[in-house]
């Protein structure tokens, strides 16, 4: 039912507004689409998320679910009005705090913590978690978050400035980038839309499995008034299929004839918004007849091949062999063998994916969100029939991405519209499709057995994994292939065999989540552990130094490791944390209640970047006739730093201020290819590009000057100042030549690792750097109901050389958060879990106190020594829980999530 739009006045950030809408509309909607308020996002429309959370006469709202009628005469205050000139005092304690990551959350947050801190400038750590319960965010992992409203009241303001040169490397700064999150200033994709843009809307098919047609498509647009166009798979110009790996590509734009899964696109309509927007998908003329479908991995492998040109349903396997693993074995005082399942993971970025595609001349030009612009300008390129150079791919800011948002998803169907119509196309998914369309963590199917010596030596291992890789390829070859190679963990084996397998079926497309298939396989190798521990009689962390990874040693895969292994001293630096937890334990439990405390540990390893195949990452610098420094920086940065920590590596292997430099973000256009955002590859390998280039133009203003290495630099307007001991040089700008790019003077270098690729048995050299990493997971389980809850972890991680380590330890409690609810509580469910609402994912009050020790032990090869440190941190916190959780109860959940009705049958089993 429609209504007739009418006035509505209220006062908005101070000022009186008055706007002429339907009573019904959803006040998230006015204030962003009528009033430019986009600093209030959209993350589900439904109060799941509270990110559009407004204040209504100071209390908090979401704004999603009120209706503008409800607001007459009254006062709303948004993110935009809390900064009046300066930052208000919790807008600056996030910044300080590094409590904003992504951004898409942030707003949510800040209302409402102004809201409790105008009620109790001093809250309590509990009263911050029940004031900001009901905000989501995917990123943070909530303990800056929970940091910064408690500290807002304190006096150190603008304490943290920029450090001077030299200084950048190692320096806690604030995110470089920070401001306009915070301010609601910051940009994602459906944050921008052309005047006069055409709306798209997605026809997704409804079943696992289907042939449809149809109907008369020109009729249904001559019916509906605004609707300009629709567009199938026959109006597809180019090639209609995309995947991130080439070999791999198997994807259509649209379907065509066939839907492999629920949720796949299999037609785009075009209109006017209002039209659009008015429009009942369920009168769409489309016919659907079912075919048979299989959603998990054994009913794959027993089915006809749902991909035409493959023999099979498995896509892909990855071995890696060394040695004779089954007579190791055989030969073993101890074998544990074991087998866990793990479930589809969902992303859950707080911002669906959402942008627009517009025509520059004959340049298709898409501002969207995602990790990966190359990719996609290529992809998008590829499927439209255009040239790359044809198609221009403008990253927004991206409000979290993980790994799903290296796959297309908006991009050729806003492309198609933009490029038949010649007008601007704007698309935002909604909550459902995002999650029913979208790619999803592989669901694993593992099965190990180790071996150990009576000395507590590990001997041998054989492991396979069946992953979920769904109805197309995505990432599943880097699945395949990843796990073998790190199913070992960070130990020494002498013997191996493992194999991993992709496997297609009807269900969503499993891709990139952070950690490629490594956190599902740890799991597996680490409950081994604990087990081999408990049966040697030999402490669980002592048994984990005694097998870990030395330099010299060699890996499963024939790496022999020459520097730069950490995991000894992480676990090392657990000792204390671990001797105290398992002496409370041991306390609490000697009480003899149904709650019992239980302490896990795991480990992890992670390589860095691509396995065994090229990764290049390339940065220019360049400096203008008026004395601009610029960084072309194209690494996303997706929450996690890159447009920070990068700068800091370029501004000191420069010798510059970092304040000095200018940097221009990712745009195919503007900035040289630095790969994607994904693999912990961006501060490895793009930062070992931007301390190339750093290092390669201070060599030539220095040879300009002929001075030596010991000399310093100083950008002075139009002209750059050199001075060793006494000598004085300037080097006037305005002499200078202009090269292509603009600039007077510039340097433009490549880094790729140096790896080998891996041969029949998986041996090679995969990755040039790995990082380390282990945790200690203290828990309660209630052993009548069996709910777990968690006091505290403990997380040392090997990060090479913290570049910033307030950024590192953002990403340490940002991941554990994601393991926590990995271990705990995710478990998304094709066609049932396709909201915020049945699908949980951890909040703030599920998250305890978080002990992170940085682990600094260079790697040769990472710039100032670094290593990459995103995917890492995930890794060992589920296996860490499942631990704990066997320690309180004696039982091991073998199926995650380990929700309370699986923890109490484990139980059950073991008794």
């Amino acid at each position: 039912m429609s209504f007739p739009s009418v006035p509505i006045t209220f006062e908005l950030n101070g000022a009186p507004v008055t706007v002429t809408v339907s009573p019904v509309a959803r006040l998230s909607n006015v204030l962003r689409d009528d009033l430019g308020r986009t600093g209030t996002k959209v993350g589900c429309d439904a109060g799941d998320c509270g990110a559009c959370t407004v204040l209504v006469d100071g209390e908090p709202v979401c704004a999603c679910l009120m209706p503008v009628a409800q607001v007459g005469n009254r006062r709303i205050t948004t993110v935009e009005g809390l900064a009046n000139g300066s930052l208000s005092a919790v807008q600056d304690s996030f910044l300080r705090h590094g409590a904003a990551q992504c951004g898409i959350c942030t707003p949510g947050f800040l209302m409402a913590a102004t809201a409790l801190l105008e009620r109790n400038p001093t809250p309590s750590e509990t009263e911050v978690e029940d004031a900001l319960g009901g905000v989501l965010c995917r990123c943070t992992g909530y303990r800056k978050i929970v940091e910064a409203v408690m500290n807002a009241h304190l006096p150190d303001r603008h304490h943290n400035q920029p450090p001077d040169a030299g200084q950048a490397v190692g320096a806690a700064m604030l995110r470089l980038d920070g401001r306009p999150k915070v301010t609601g200033e910051e940009r994602f994709g459906a944050d921008v839309r052309p005047a006069g843009a055409l709306s798209v809307a997605v026809i997704r098919s409804p079943h696992w499995h289907a042939s449809f047609s149809f109907g008369d498509l020109d009729g249904f647009v001559s019916t509906h008034p605004g609707i300009v166009a629709v567009y199938t798979a026959k109006d597809i110009p180019g090639e209609n299929r995309f995947g991130v790996i080439p070999a791999y590509a198997d994807q259509p734009a649209l379907a065509d004839g066939v839907a492999r899964f629920r949720g796949e696109a299999v037609a785009v309509i075009a209109g006017e918004k209002d039209a659009v927007d008015a429009l009942d998908l369920s009168d769409f003329p489309v016919t659907w007849s079912e075919l048979p479908h299989a959603l998990d991995v054994a009913a794959a492998l027993a089915s006809e091949p749902f991909h035409a040109n493959r023999p099979g349903n498995v896509l892909v396997a990855g071995r890696v062999e060394r040695g004779d693993a089954d007579a190791a074995l055989a030969a073993s005082q101890v074998v544990v063998t074991g087998e866990i399942e793990t479930a589809y993971v969902e992303h859950a970025y707080i911002e669906p994916e959402a942008g627009f595609a517009a025509m520059d001349g004959d340049i298709l030009v898409i501002t969207a969100c995602t990790q990966s612009p190359f990719m996609d300008r290529d992809d998008t390129a590829k499927v439209l029939g255009l040239a790359p150079e044809k198609v221009r791919i403008v990253p927004t800011a991206t409000g979290g991405g993980f790994g799903s948002k290296l796959d297309l998803s908006v991009q050729p169907l806003i492309g198609l519209v933009a490029l038949k119509t010649g007008r601007p196309a704007a698309l935002t998914y909604t909550r459902a499709e995002s999650m029913m369309s979208t790619t999803k963590r592989h669901p694993g199917s593992m099965r190990a057995s180790i071996g150990a010596d009576a000395d507590g030596r590990i001997t041998g291992m054989v492991f396979e994994g069946d992953f979920n890789t769904g109805a197309y390829a995505s990432w599943g070859p880097t699945v395949a292939v990843r796990v073998p190679v790190h199913a070992s963990g960070p130990y020494f084996t002498p013997t191996y065999r493992a194999i991993g397998r992709a496997i297609h079926s009807n269900g969503p497309i499993s891709g990139a989540f952070r950690g490629f298939g490594v956190p599902q396989a740890a799991i597996m190798q680490e409950t081994l552990y604990d087990d081999l521990a408990v049966k040697l009689g030999i402490d669980r962390l002592a048994f984990r130094l005694r097998n870990a990874l030395r330099n010299g040693q060699t890996t499963v895969a024939g790496q022999t490791m020459e520097s730069g292994v950490g995991i000894v001293e992480c676990l090392e630096a657990l000792k204390p944390a671990w001797e105290r937890a398992l002496a409370e334990a041991a306390r609490i439990n000697g009480e003899d209640r149904a709650v019992r405390r239980g302490v896990g540990v795991a480990s992890c390893w992670y390589g860095c970047g691509n396995t065994g195949i090229p990764n290049p990452s390339t940065i220019r610098l360049g400096i203008t006739r008026a004395g601009d420094l610029v960084l072309h920086q194209g690494a996303v940065d997706i929450g996690q730093g890159s447009n920070t920590v990068i700068t800091q590596i370029c501004a000191d292997a420069l010798g510059v201020p970092l304040a000095s430099i200018r940097v221009e973000g990712a745009d195919t256009a503007i900035t040289p290819d630095a790969g994607k955002t994904s693999g912990s590859r961006q501060t490895f390998i793009t930062g070992k590009a931007a301390e190339k280039s750093g290092r390669v133009l201070r060599e030539t203003i220095l040879r300009a000057a002929n001075v030596s290495e010991a000399a310093t630099i100083t950008l002075e307007g139009g002209a750059i100042l050199v001075a060793e001991g006494e000598a004085r040089r300037r080097i006037e700008l305005s002499t200078l030549s202009e090269n292509a790019h603009g600039y007077v003077l510039m340097a433009e270098e490549s880094y790729d690792p140096p790896t080998v690729p891996l041969d029949a048995k998986g041996q090679g050299k995969p990755y040039a750097v790995y990082g380390y990493g282990a945790q200690i997971v203290e828990l309660d389980v209630d052993t009548t109901l069996g709910t777990v809850k968690l006091v505290r972890i403990t997380a040392a991680h090997d990060v090479g050389r913290a570049i910033n380590p307030l950024l590192a330890e953002g990403q340490i409690e940002g991941g554990i958060a994601q393991g926590i609810g990995m271990a705990l509580m995710e478990e998304y469910v094709p066609g049932r879990t396709e909201n915020l609402h049945d699908y949980l994912i951890p909040t703030i009050g599920d998250v305890p106190p978080i002990d992170t020790i940085l682990i600094e032990v260079p790697d040769p090869e990472g710039p100032f020594g670094a290593k990459g440190l995103g995917e890492h941190v995930l890794i060992p916190t589920a296996p860490a829980i499942l631990n704990a959780i066997r320690d309180a109860t004696g039982a091991l959940v073998t199926q995650l999530p380990a929700t309370p009705s699986r923890v109490l049958a484990a139980m059950r089993r073991r008794r």
